[in-house]
Parts: C-alpha cells; structure tokens; sequence
C-alpha cells in the first residue's frame, strides 16, 4: 500500500480508500502498467479521473497490480507478478483490472479505479464478487491513462455496492447526468442465457431475471442482432490498434514482453486496412441494430461471464481462454453505451462468485444505478467477503 496521495479535500467522496490501477497516473507515484517498459516510470501529474478523486474528498492509497498494458483477461502477465483472487488463490482474478478486483474483494480499499476496453472491469467484478461500471465510452475522461485502443477505452470503479459505484461515477462524470426515464422493461437474450454457458451461470442469471420481476420490471426475452460476430470485430478492432501502438516495442524489445502479453499483441500484426475497414463497417450496424433493441427495452440482462472463475495456470492457450471468458463482455464493448457487472450468486460446485451485468443506452447509466440498487436492496451476494485465510466460499455479510 502506498501512502495517500496529497490534496485529498472535503467532499462527497471524504474518507473514501480508492486503489488506482497502474496504468492510471498518480503524480510521483510509479505508473509502470505492469511492464518492464515502463518500470522506472514515475508519472508527473495525476490522471485527470485521479484530480477529480481527490477533489472530492477521497484518499488514493494504492497503485494495483494489472496485466501488461492491460492485455489479458486473468491478470497473470505482470512484470510485478501475478494477482491472485482473495476468494481462492488458487484462481485468477480476471483482468485486465485483476488488482482492482482482488483489492476491493479483500476490502484492501473501498472502491477502485480500473480501465475497460474489452471487459477488464466487468470480468474482475464478476471473478472477485463486486460490483464494475463500464461507462459510456467518452463519459469519463482518458487523460492521464495509458491507452488500449481510443476507440474503445474507458475508465471506471469498481466498489462492493451500486450506491457507491453511482456516487463515485458522478464525480468522475464530473456533469449533471441526463434526465433519464424509470427504467421498466430488461430484455433477456437466449443467445447469452442458453448457448455454452455454464450450468450455474446461467441459473444464477435466471434467479437474477426472476428477482427483477418481483421488483415490478418487466422481464422479456429478446435477440441481439450481430451478437454471434461481434466478438470477432471488436478482437480485430482492438489488436489492430494494439499492434500499431507497440509496433516500436514489438520491432526492437519483444523479449521484455510478458510472454501473453506478446503473444495478443501480435495476432494485431499484419491485419490489412481492409479488414480494419471492414470491422467499423460491422461495428456500426452492430450499434444501429442495439438501437432498435433499446426502443423496446431498458437494459439487456447478461451473465457477465460464461464459465466458472478459472484456475491458475489452468489454461494452455491463452487466446482460446481470452475469447471464452470475454465472450459476453467484448461484444458489448462494440456498443458505446454502459454496462453494469454485479455479484448474482456462487458457484456451488467452487464457491467463486458469479456475476451478471446489465446494459443500458448511451448515457443511461442511472437507470443502471436505479435497476441494480434495487436489486441489491434485496439481496445480499455484493455484500459478501471472502474468508481473510483465502478458502473459497463466503464469509458472512458484513464480517
């Protein structure tokens, strides 16, 4: 733990722990993004999300652990060594976020800062058992946070509960939210529900759906047009861009790599202008089918993720497990609107937690906050922790 950084102030945030993933600047802190490359980096001025923190009142007490340049979804490809999740060490946090994820978990911090581009809120949230905000891409401001693809990044918290993660959005927002109409209807997909998804998974989702009706929405099963390919545009979007980023890294210094890390960045490498084209084409009809979906519905229910929280080192291929744990959260990173991850359940078999998320229009992150701070007034899996000796399973609420 790092000691608080100065200015913090009065504010709506006073008091409030917030961890800060790496590769978010904090002025005279290291901001290595977990890369050899950048391991004797110190970050001259705070990001502008890290001003807004600290202007508000809150103290940033650590820099977390992430994947290299926030490329990978288990958090294991660090220069700094791999995170592990507070609920069983013996399983990844998800990534790219895993610090923030594991830090809120262990209540290390109250809440933190991560960055999303193709799921690394989302999958931390749902892993470690908190509650992740993807924001509107451009709600919240990049500056000062070292980048995966401009055309997809975003900055957002992570915290246990939805009221916090609402209070802290509204600082990083910075401007009076949009007036929002009461959210009413959640479209359900069979694609996301039915197809590949772990047993467990996909029950806890349905409690979840089941626990919406009782709270007065209506739950309505719906189709995402393009869903099946959108995982397929985003990958190629973002590893084009990864690839250009790093092309001098690539060139001149591969082996500093972490060895994952190199090996996602370079299926960007060779990827023609064409095809690149080609994805944005995609991308925008992906985004004008979503609009007739959110004519009909208020948020879309999803798992957050399809699979169990995997195991270290349980993975040969790393792509093959990138594609199957972001397979629901990259294809919403094609839409531009939020997305919001929460704890929904155990796994009975493991233990782990099991998240869902909802997504919403463009700009509609308060009816995000309004559906899931109801869902979690009458629930209580947000409020679980892990046991402080790492076993897996929950202690009770509150201890």
């Amino acid at each position: 733990m790092d000691p608080p950084a100065r200015g913090a102030g009065d504010g709506p945030l006073r008091g409030l722990r917030i961890g800060v993933k790496d590769n978010i600047d904090v002025a005279g802190v290291p901001s290595t993004c977990a890369s050899a490359f950048f391991a004797d980096r110190v970050a001259t001025e705070h990001a502008e999300v890290v001003r807004r923190l600290l202007d508000a009142g809150a103290q940033v007490t650590a820099k977390l652990n992430m994947a290299e340049f926030a490329v990978g979804v288990t958090s294991q490809n660090s220069a700094a060594g791999p995170t592990r999740n507070p609920w069983d060490p013996r399983r990844v946090p998800g990534g790219s976020s895993g610090g923030s994820g594991a830090a809120v978990a262990a209540g290390l911090v109250d809440a933190a800062l991560g960055t999303d581009t193709g799921g690394s809120i989302r999958l931390p949230a749902s892993a470690c058992g908190v509650t992740g905000l993807r924001p509107t891409v451009g709600e919240v401001s990049g500056a000062g946070v070292y980048p995966v693809s401009e055309l997809f990044d975003t900055v957002g918290p992570m915290a246990r509960s939805v009221s916090d993660i609402a209070r802290i959005f509204a600082v990083l927002r910075g401007e009076t939210p949009p007036d929002v109409p009461a959210a009413q209807r959640i479209g359900v997909p069979a694609l996301f529900i039915t197809e590949d998804v772990d047993p467990a998974v996909a029950a806890a989702v349905r409690t979840a759906a089941g626990v919406f009706e009782t709270l007065g929405y209506e739950v309505v099963p719906i189709d995402i047009p393009g869903a099946r390919s959108a995982q397929d545009v985003v990958y190629t979007l973002i590893y084009s861009d990864l690839a250009e980023r790093h092309r001098a890294r690539l060139r001149r210094s591969p082996e500093l790599f972490q060895a994952a890390t190199l090996e996602r960045i370079s299926l960007g490498v060779g990827i023609p202008d064409s095809e690149r084209a080609a994805a944005l084409r995609r991308r925008d009809e992906f985004r004008q089918g979503l609009s007739a979906v959110f004519d009909r519905v208020d948020a879309v229910l999803t798992p957050a993720m399809p699979i169990d929280v995997p195991p270290l080192g349980g993975a040969a291929d790393v792509i093959v497990q990138s594609r199957r744990m972001g397979q629901f959260s990259y294809p919403w990173s094609l839409h531009e609107g939020p997305t919001l991850a929460f704890p929904a359940g155990f796994h009975p078999v493991s233990g782990m937690p099991i998240g869902a998320q909802l997504t919403a229009a463009a700009h509609h992150e308060p009816a995000l906050f309004d559906i899931g701070a109801r869902y979690q007034e009458v629930t209580e899996w947000h409020s679980a922790r892990p046991h402080p000796c790492g076993g897996s399973g929950p202690a009770s609420p509150g201890t």
